[in-house]
């Protein structure tokens, strides 16, 4: 049928969006978890401390870091600048498709950013784990209350995450659909084995009392203690697309976003699965009763609405294994690093060992006997990447499997087109820790003091 010309076209009449089913929402989930090719894009996350430059050791009253931040958000810059709710200051880059063009672009927001804190007597400082808390929390928002809300039901661990914990994020492209060295299946399953070698190599957030006393890397225990699923990767014996899915969904629901700029809900013990099947706050019979006795959320609140595909883009979000399948892979555990070129070793180490073909190659082979010794259960929660956490490089098994990676990937970072600059500082990271059986949190002047920050 035409339409009439000279009459303005109607307007769709606004209505509530179409309710998602458990079938779409798996399908969803399905689709966008491995997005598979040629791997030839590169990011990198990098988050940040910012401390006092003269007393690192003092925390920071709010206004201060209030304003640092809106120096660095009044420049131009290649990256995605964005706070936490502790204050740490991110940068993550665009996808680039070469090494140096996400390193450039990187190194130069960050000597921006460096020079207008300098100017209000800051710095950037990386480590793994603020060590002055307890810190307040910056940002006030619905989302974090609620995130607050939520981590607070199992202690501590949420608060200390989300107020002083730092990291260098570490993506690469999933990979090709077909089997071999580049396949997305291989690589998945890979990224959690390695994953523990990264833990130990990188370990830079020691602590000297507390629940992570002795401990090289205390943030990979913080995370560990965040939510008995939220952090855990699917079981690697399941088919990489299967098994994520099943993880999202089966986990619980972190919160639900309110419609009127109100509190969001934070229900208890709801998966998304459960709301799915529910269609709003109920249960079925193969679930968990996510209702209070008056009808309404198990802790009381009101029955909730349908979810819906926002809902469950939210709720990906909220979910935090130590490799996130985001359509690439977000490589989660690297504690951030010292100095200001340290967060050149993780991104320039993962990207030789999983795009560069004979180095990836070596790094299957260190993967698999990893595998063979210590099965396959899933990380963190198992015994290997534990002894990463405590242990660093001190454990020998995890020392001679980061020695072949490093040694692997030095040797193809000029294949890739590294420059000199990465390429050496790789080489001395090598030097001094990997080949020692070190890891950065084992240098007794990385540690914060009150009377200067030494690197």
């Amino acid at each position: 049928m035409s339409q009439d010309s000279s009459s303005p076209p109607t307007a769709p009449t606004p209505g509530p969006p179409p309710v998602l089913s458990e079938t779409a929402a798996e399908d969803l989930v399905h689709g966008i978890c491995f997005k598979t090719g040629p791997p030839r894009v590169l990011g990198a996350e990098l988050e940040w401390l910012v401390l006092d430059a003269e007393q690192p050791g003092e925390v920071l009253p709010p206004e201060r870091l209030t304003a640092a931040h809106d120096a660095a958000r009044a420049l131009s810059l290649h990256s995605r600048l964005s706070i936490e709710p502790g204050g740490q200051l991110e940068l993550s880059s665009a996808p680039a498709t070469s090494l140096s063009g996400c390193v450039d672009g990187l190194q130069a927001d960050l000597t921006a950013v460096r020079a207008a804190l300098r100017s209000q007597g800051l710095v950037l400082h990386g480590a793994g784990r603020d060590p002055r808390g307890p810190l307040r929390r910056l940002l006030t928002s619905p989302r974090y209350d609620a995130m607050e809300s939520y981590f607070d039901r199992t202690g501590p661990a949420g608060r200390a995450m989300m107020r002083s914990s730092a990291s260098v994020q570490v993506c690469v492209d999933a990979g090709y659909e077909e089997p071999g060295p580049l396949g997305y299946g291989r690589r998945w399953r890979m990224a959690h084995l390695l994953g523990a070698v990264f833990v130990a190599a990188f370990a830079n957030s020691p602590a000297r009392e507390g629940p992570y006393a002795g401990w090289r890397c205390a943030r990979q225990g913080i995370w560990s203690d965040l939510d008995s699923r939220r952090t855990l990767a699917p079981p690697l014996d399941a088919e990489p697309r299967a098994g994520w899915t099943r993880q999202a969904l089966d986990t619980e629901v972190m919160c639900v976003q309110s419609s009127d700029g109100g509190p969001w809900t934070v229900p208890r013990g709801l998966t998304f699965r459960d709301w799915l099947r529910a269609g709003g706050g109920g249960a079925d019979a193969g679930g968990p009763d996510a209702r209070g006795p008056d009808g309404g959320g198990p802790d009381g609140s009101p029955t909730l609405r349908p979810p819906t595909v926002e809902d469950l883009e939210y709720h990906l979000t909220t979910l935090f294994p130590p490799v996130r399948p985001r359509g690439h892979l977000e490589f989660r555990m690297i504690d951030a690093q010292p100095g200001d070129d340290g967060w050149l070793v993780p991104v320039g180490v993962v990207h030789a060992l999983f795009d560069d073909p004979e180095a990836a190659d070596t790094a299957y082979r260190v993967a698999k006997a990893l595998a063979d010794t210590h099965g396959t259960r899933p990380a963190p929660g198992n015994p290997l990447w534990q002894s990463a956490a405590r242990h660093g490089l001190a454990d020998p098994e995890l020392r001679s499997a980061a020695a072949a990676c490093f040694r692997a990937a030095t040797e193809a970072l000029p294949r890739l087109g590294a420059s000199r600059h990465v390429q050496d500082t790789v080489g001395a990271f090598t030097e001094r820790f990997v080949l020692r059986g070190r890891c950065p949190a084992d240098d007794a002047q990385r540690h914060l003091t009150g009377t200067g920050a030494r690197s």
